[in-house]
């Protein structure tokens, strides 16, 4: 689904990524993990068009996108949940699913949305600004599934929630591989990435160092303290 090789992205005068070369399947969950500043939020902006690598390839579904502009590579079935969020707060959570997929050619209906995620269904006319923080991730991922991804970018997903609505949407994600979507998920919490995953990369100062199961990678204290330890 995603192949990506020797992907270099610089911000001014500053070397970011080096080389990055990694692949997902179709229907597979990986996740991309290194400490803070390893460079992991650069790579999926990278891949996303949000910052325009110097070289290297990405390919989606065989197809070239790497320096494509950011709507362009979402419409060709890729879409981006930043750490940020970025929902509108002064829309209500249905404006904001309505509006995200006006532009998509495959959108999913409402309820769909609302049977993956019935606590936006619950609070469909309250605005952004209202929402809890799993409210607001929740709606964040929503906007980006409205629109059919074939493979679905996650940024930091789980960061700064509570363990139950980490869980919550732990299950959602395996729901959403098990239906078929691609994932490639950034996170900084291990244990989550780690039961979501299939397979996962390391990053450490824009380098791909290591790649393995992530099963594997749950035996390897000696690879975890290496490159993820604080």
């Amino acid at each position: 689904m995603l192949e990506v090789e020797g992907l270099n992205t610089y911000y001014g005068d500053s070397h970011i990524l080096f080389d990055v070369t990694l692949h997902v399947a179709a229907h597979e969950v990986v996740a991309l993990l290194g400490r803070n500043g390893a460079g992991k939020t650069t790579t999926l902006c990278s891949l996303m068009g949000a910052v325009r690598p110097q070289s290297g390839r990405v390919r989606l579904d065989g197809k070239p996108v790497a320096g494509l502009p950011a709507h362009a590579i979402a419409k060709s079935g890729m879409q981006l949940v930043h750490e940020e969020r970025r929902i509108f707060g002064s829309l209500s959570v249905e404006d904001n699913i309505v509006l995200a997929g006006l532009t998509a050619p495959g959108r999913w209906p409402l309820e769909r949305i609302y049977t993956l995620f019935p606590r936006l269904k619950e609070r469909r006319s309250s605005r952004g600004t209202d929402l809890s923080g799993g409210e607001q991730q929740m709606l964040a991922i929503a906007r980006a599934l409205v629109r059919d991804p074939r493979i679905l970018l996650l940024d930091e997903p789980f960061e700064g929630l509570a363990p139950i609505i980490v869980r919550d949407l732990v299950r959602v994600c395996r729901e959403l591989a098990a239906s078929g979507l691609t994932i490639l998920v950034v996170e900084q919490n291990l244990a989550a990435a780690l039961a979501l995953s299939s397979r996962a990369y390391i990053l450490n100062n824009g380098h791909v160092v290591h790649e393995d199961t992530s099963a594997r990678l749950k035996e390897n204290p000696d690879i975890i303290r290496q490159y993820l330890g604080v």
